[in-house]
């Protein structure tokens, strides 16, 4: 049953290889439309425009063939087989479950404060804070401690908001977290909640 879904599908790969090449590659590259869909799409009048340094048609039929072969290599691999991941790091392995650690800070009038959660490169964490008594403005930024006290990124910046929720995947070690700035005239609460693979979480303090 299998080598019937085998022959199958490569077929149908022949078949998908043979009406891009009619359909699409020669009109768009060399003008050549016997079916009429390259004139229906404007892909003749692309044709039109390529410089001589453009691929022959030799070349493109050869991509098309390359395209064909990955296609029937498809058709061909065990479905009871996974392919490889495109980025490993997307699936981690811990040793101890994600922790989740909370914080209120209070801001007066004009004051600010910085909190940051110690991340290893690419561990995940979870946020989510709200602002009670007025509105900040907010920096959310890190640290990379290998490239000097001055190299730092920056993931979002916003004024007069009430609180945010998302994600990070830490693009380096080092310190990732938020400058919150207090821009009412009245004292403000902020409630903050980090759930992940963060070391720790840092308080700053008031800062001058």
């Amino acid at each position: 049953m299998r080598k019937y879904k085998v022959l199958i599908g490569m077929a149908l790969a022949a078949l998908f290889a043979v009406v891009v090449l009619f359909a699409v590659v020669l009109p768009a590259e060399r003008g050549y439309d016997p079916t009429g869909i390259g004139k229906a799409l404007g892909l003749t009048a692309m044709s039109k425009q390529r410089s001589k340094a453009e691929p022959s048609l030799d070349e493109v039929i050869d991509d098309v063939l390359k395209a064909n072969d990955n296609l029937t290599a498809a058709a061909n691999a065990d479905p009871e087989d996974p392919l490889p991941l495109p980025n490993p790091a997307v699936s981690q392995l811990e040793k101890a479950a994600p922790k989740t650690e909370t914080m209120t800070i209070k801001l007066g009038w004009d004051e600010k404060t910085e909190i940051k959660a110690l991340l290893g490169k690419a561990k995940v964490m979870v946020y989510s804070w709200s602002v009670e008594g007025g509105k900040v403005y907010v920096d959310f930024h890190g640290h990379d401690p290998s490239k000097g006290d001055k190299y730092w990124v920056r993931y979002e910046e916003a004024d007069g908001i009430t609180g945010r929720s998302g994600s990070l995947v830490a693009p380096f070690a080092g310190e990732h977290g938020w400058y919150w700035l207090n821009v009412s005239e009245t004292p403000v609460t902020i409630k903050l909640t980090v759930t992940g693979y963060q070391e720790k979480l840092i308080d700053y303090g008031l800062l001058q």
